[in-house]
């Protein structure tokens, strides 16, 4: 298989490291040939967290910039921030909530414009998909399930060949009882958002 690399981005606490692993694990259920790795991060909520998920022939568990097939965006201006990774060709798919960073809190810092930051993305990749994962979550009744809204746009997408059913099946066997029906419902949301 071709390779295909992913690129996963966003504030701790917002779950793209589980999404990540949720995605490998159904690659490899595929027998899809994957790699997963946390490229760098920081583990307390607020710090950016990226990781990368990479199927089919490749030889390094590293994204270099410019090598990004699909990016993940789970924070509109870390996702604007990320686009090094993008070229010409990548497909972006991101989550329009804002979560202002610390500095934007204490006035030291200005947060772009949602729009504006998807206007620079779409100017600088093939297609953009852009959702507010976190409206979506919420309706579903599960603000935690971001996460599982991102994987249903991916999935949607039709960017890699995982379906629908090999995703529902990893999501169920690695949640826990009392969110499985809401992660579930995230995840169709977002495959039908796109």
């Amino acid at each position: 298989m071709k390779a295909k690399r992913l690129v996963f981005i966003g504030v701790g606490g917002q779950g793209n490291l589980l999404a990540s692993r949720l995605l490998g694990e159904a690659a490899l259920s595929r027998d899809i040939p994957t790699v997963v790795s946390e490229i760098h991060g920081m583990a307390q909520r607020g710090g950016i967290v990226e990781s990368a998920v990479l199927m089919g022939d490749v030889t390094s568990p590293i994204v270099s910039n410019g090598e990004a097939d699909v990016f993940i965006g789970f924070e509109p201006l870390e996702t604007l921030r990320g686009l090094t990774k993008c070229n010409a060709h990548t497909t972006v798919i991101t989550n329009t909530h804002p979560l202002p960073p610390f500095t934007v809190a204490i006035g030291q810092g200005a947060y772009p414009q949602v729009e504006e930051s998807l206007n620079l993305i779409r100017q600088k990749v093939d297609r953009l998909i852009a959702l507010d994962g976190n409206q979506i979550a919420e309706a579903v009744g599960n603000p935690l399930a971001l996460n599982m809204v991102m994987l249903g746009a991916l999935i949607g997408s039709d960017t890699i060949p995982i379906q629908a059913e090999d995703m529902k099946d990893v999501i169920s066997s690695s949640t826990k009882k009392a969110f499985l029906e809401s992660n579930l419902e995230a995840f169709d949301k977002g495959m039908q958002s796109v």
